[in-house]
């Protein structure tokens, strides 16, 4: 008998193709029967790998975060590290950030996520804060960076500042203000916003 043309399937497989589906097609697309048809099998072959689609994003998440660098956390300047971490995770999201509708309300099961939740904690722990003001924080890290990665300010100023000026002149100001620094306002509106949330650390 011959070798089979195509690997078998693994829940790692069917997580990966998973999130090329939600990556190109968005959160709406993944169903078990358009990642079957992705990966070529019936949807059936499906469930002896994933019992049903809770599982399929619990694997998925774990897929997801794993990207995230922990070793920033380990950091001895704390604030440093801590700031290396957010950005980290950011980018990941900002890469994958269809998976955030998908994931973000949903529990926390994956060991990869209940990892980085952990290690976090630790590192906010480690830099001073009770475990208390460590979860509060590491919350509002959270709403940031999944926040920064879901919206985008400036796409929603779609118009040349100028247009704005007759009904809005505080906006029009600010915006051309802004893009006299230069491009990159959702990346300092995050950066700023990160320094303010850090300098309680």
């Amino acid at each position: 008998m011959g070798r089979p043309s195509r690997a078998l399937l693994s829940r790692e497989i069917i997580a990966a193709a998973a999130l090329d589906l939600v990556d190109r097609d968005g959160p709406g697309a993944l169903t078990m029967r358009a990642l079957a048809d992705r990966l070529g099998v019936k949807a059936a072959s499906l469930y002896n790998h994933v019992a049903g689609k809770d599982e399929l994003l619990d694997a998925l998440a774990e897929l997801v975060n794993a990207e995230i660098d922990l070793t920033p956390l380990d950091d001895p300047d704390r604030r440093a590290g801590l700031a290396a971490y957010a950005r980290g995770y950011r980018a990941v999201f900002l890469r994958h950030p269809h998976t955030i509708a998908l994931l973000a309300r949903r529990r926390v099961e994956a060991g990869r996520q209940l990892l980085t939740y952990d290690a976090l904690l630790a590192a906010l722990v480690r830099a001073g804060l009770d475990p208390a003001d460590a979860a509060e924080t590491a919350a509002a890290l959270d709403y940031l960076v999944l926040g920064s990665a879901l919206e985008t300010f400036t796409a929603g100023f779609a118009r040349d500042a100028a247009d704005y000026r007759p009904g809005y002149p505080a906006l029009a100001d600010a915006l051309e203000a802004s893009a006299a620094r230069g491009p990159g306002l959702d990346d300092r509106g995050f950066e700023l916003a990160l320094r303010l949330l850090l300098a309680r650390v």
